[in-house]
């Protein structure tokens, strides 16, 4: 019965490694592809948004979560489930704005950065803004930014990304319709 358990947690393990050197293939492969680190950056986000848009529908039908009705809930859904669901960590919530449209997700633990290290002619590269594209992807009905302050790459203790609240974008449903 144990030896089951282990192979599952195996399992996790060796799944979260081979998206985490896959990731890196592909970072590696965009930075031969484009010419600077800003391009890396905006295709990163790109790809990311793509995969946001189509990955809300995944998350809805899986986390059985409602609808948020405002901009702190929609945080802790981010930080307490869809975090843990595809990353397997819960990020902090911290610094709150006086108006609550801005707060930032705190990663002790970037799991897309294990085994990585920049290397310095690639000091501007956000390697993991693929998670801001998926973050402004998911939200797109909310038209949010997100964008790396803080980097465990560049030497921060932690990665933080600061999300902010622009504006809601209006379901054009039918009347009486949610």
């Amino acid at each position: 019965m144990s030896r089951q358990a282990n192979r599952g947690t195996e399992s996790k393990k060796m799944s979260s490694e081979l998206f985490t050197l896959t990731y890196g293939a592909l970072v590696t492969q965009l930075c031969k592809d484009y010419e600077n680190d800003e391009d890396v950056n905006k295709q990163l986000d790109k790809m990311g948004y793509n995969i946001g848009v189509r990955l809300i529908e995944d998350f809805l039908a899986r986390s059985n979560v409602g609808r948020c009705h405002d901009f702190r809930e929609t945080a802790d859904v981010i930080a307490k489930v869809a975090f843990k669901m595809y990353l397997g960590i819960t990020p902090s919530i911290t610094n709150w704005s006086p108006a609550g449209d801005e707060f930032s997700l705190i990663l002790e633990n970037n799991p897309l950065v294990d085994f990585v290290e920049l290397p310095d002619n690639h000091s501007s590269l956000i390697y993991s803004n693929l998670l801001c594209g998926v973050l402004r992807g998911a939200l797109e009905m909310m038209a949010v930014e997100a964008k790396f302050v803080q980097d465990t790459l560049k030497g921060d203790g932690v990665t933080e990304i600061r999300m902010r609240f622009i504006r809601r974008i209006e379901d054009n449903l039918p009347a009486g319709e949610e």
